[in-house]
């Protein structure tokens, strides 16, 4: 590594350059970059603010909360109670908490599963303050998958996960993370609980002006809802310097500057290949609170993090112990950014052509948009589409606006009329026949299938938009479209909600989804609650 270093000199003003550009692109406010080998700390790079308000930089002593990043530290502290013979992971949940229950007709929900995020359960909405009341109420929810076979995120998971740590230790979660984690590999300013003492060190995170539609980098950034939490799906706060230590034990295979923090063969365990994810590419896998991803022969391990006002992301290249941090205090893209940051600096470690830093694409040069071509419509409702040197332009209410994408068949439309949702399209035998946004299904002149539905007339009260004070997950909305219901998220995500019994639906594509949603109390032909996934949701005022 040291004879590289001239050349990582040159990279490490390139990579700057790389990340300057990506907080403009995104309007982060302030962002924490490290870079470090098996060794040591190689570089560090700071930008923007940890205050906006009182312009207050980002510095090597700022905290930042890392949310599930600390899935690892839940993982790793377990895998020492495995080394000193006290737990084992392949046993029944229930061996450590007598009163942990999930409706199931499968098999006994072990620690494996829970770790792995393959127990079948619901992802949590983080709705109690604390993670005991949550973990309680899976009484409520099924298990719809035989556990071990399906990969399912769970956050409230891992919040059981460290119920069983301070069962068995007779500790707060915290503490155990401070003694066992923490000391070792002295991070002495990282807190593994999230606190108001915490806070006075701790950068300002920021959200969107606006929680009810697809983020725009345009959105004014706004301070984010301030909340103390100690559960173990992600409570710890950290500086990137830190982090970079707890990186090099991930690269040195559990080995911290003084002692190990689990053996070779825990290590091993914790980045098995347990199953592989359901949203990422293909070759990325689930181990023990840690992502493990293979790409041309090479391995890469880390975790993405992402809280009320934060995001994170760690990555440790294996074969070349190359390691990056990124810390956000708001909207930004830190998992692109260490992918990016990592496949380069390899490249230059050996000497190579360096791979290239991506440049931010710019979202309205469209390929294909002669697919798209043509007039919509919607009842009275409708625009034109027009292609032509690379983008696709909206015609409508005599503006002409360029589409973003997002996703494919997937367009932001920067315009007042269509800022709550996303523009998305549907093909038949290859061809684009349809529109949607929100809840206005639009056609066009090749469209040859049915236009109109049957459904239950009941099903007209449940469409509208729901509210609750959870700040992670604080509305949605829900619509009737071609006959069918769809659950849309504030960032645009659209989940189908298929019937099961009465006024419940499953929500989620995949049959083996345990996401549920409940409507009730039904006045004036309209619901004025839902309950999903245990969580509490009412009826606004507001489209």
């Amino acid at each position: 590594m040291t004879d590289s270093m001239t050349g990582f000199q040159e990279a490490f003003i390139a990579l700057e350059s790389f990340v300057k550009e990506r907080i403009r692109a995104d309007n982060t406010p302030g962002l924490a970059l490290a870079v470090t080998d098996r060794e040591k700390l190689l570089h560090v790079s700071l930008h923007g603010f940890a205050d906006l308000g009182a312009q207050i930089p980002v510095t090597p002593d700022t905290l930042f909360e890392i949310g599930s990043i600390s899935k690892s530290f839940t993982a790793f502290a377990l895998m020492q109670l495995v080394e000193d013979g006290k737990l084992d992971l392949h046993a029944p949940v229930t061996h450590c908490l007598p009163w942990f229950q999930v409706r199931s007709e499968h098999k006994p929900i072990t620690l494996h599963h829970l770790l792995s995020h393959t127990a079948g359960v619901i992802n949590g909405m983080d709705f109690s303050a604390e993670g005991k009341y949550e973990v309680y109420e899976l009484r409520e929810t099924e298990a719809t998958a035989t556990p071990g076979t399906f990969f399912h995120y769970s956050n409230v998971g891992y919040k059981t996960l460290g119920l069983v740590l301070e069962e068995l230790l007779g500790r707060p979660y915290a503490e155990i993370i401070q003694e066992r984690i923490l000391d070792p590999l002295e991070m002495t300013v990282t807190q593994a609980a999230i606190t108001h003492e915490t806070r006075k060190r701790m950068a300002v995170g920021y959200v969107s002006l606006y929680d009810d539609r697809p983020g725009y980098p345009s959105h004014p950034r706004v301070p984010a809802t301030w909340m103390e939490y100690d559960a173990a799906d992600g409570s710890v706060a950290a500086t990137v310097t830190e982090m970079a230590a707890y990186v090099r034990m991930l690269m040195n295979r559990g080995k911290g500057p003084g002692t190990r923090i689990v053996s070779e063969e825990s290590f091993a365990l914790m980045t098995q290949r347990v199953i592989e994810t359901e949203k990422e590419e293909e070759g990325t896998f689930y181990g023990y609170g840690l992502v493990i991803s293979e790409s041309d022969g090479r391995t890469c391990i880390g975790h993405g993090g992402g809280m009320v006002g934060y995001y994170s992301a760690i990555l440790a290249d294996m074969d070349d112990g190359l390691g990056i941090v990124v810390l956000t205090n708001g909207p930004g893209e830190p998992c692109e950014i260490a992918r990016s940051a990592v496949r380069f600096l390899c490249s230059v470690l050996h000497n190579q052509e360096p791979a290239s830093l991506l440049p931010i694409p710019d979202p309205t040069q469209i390929d294909k948009g002669a697919d798209y071509v043509g007039t919509y419509r919607a009842g009275t409702k409708m625009f034109t589409l027009v292609a032509g040197s690379g983008k696709l332009t909206m015609r409508y209410d005599s503006e002409e606006i360029a589409l973003e994408r997002r996703d494919p068949d997937c367009f932001y439309v920067p315009h007042r009329d269509f800022a709550l949702f996303l523009l998305r399209f549907g093909r038949e035998e290859g061809q684009v026949v349809e529109a949607f946004h929100g809840p206005d299904w639009y056609t066009r002149d090749r469209h040859s299938g049915p236009t109109n539905f049957d459904y239950p007339g009941e099903w007209e009260a449940y469409a509208g938009h729901y509210r609750s004070h959870n700040p992670w997950y604080s509305n949605f909305q829900v619509v009737l479209r071609k006959g069918a219901l769809m659950l849309i998220s504030p960032g645009g995500d659209e989940a189908p909600m298929r019937l099961l019994n009465n006024s419940v639906f499953r929500v989620g594509k995949d049959e083996q989804s345990p996401e549920r949603i409940r409507f009730d109390t039904v006045l004036n032909d309209r619901a004025l609650h839902a309950r999903l996934s245990c969580c509490d949701f009412y009826r606004t005022c507001t489209p």
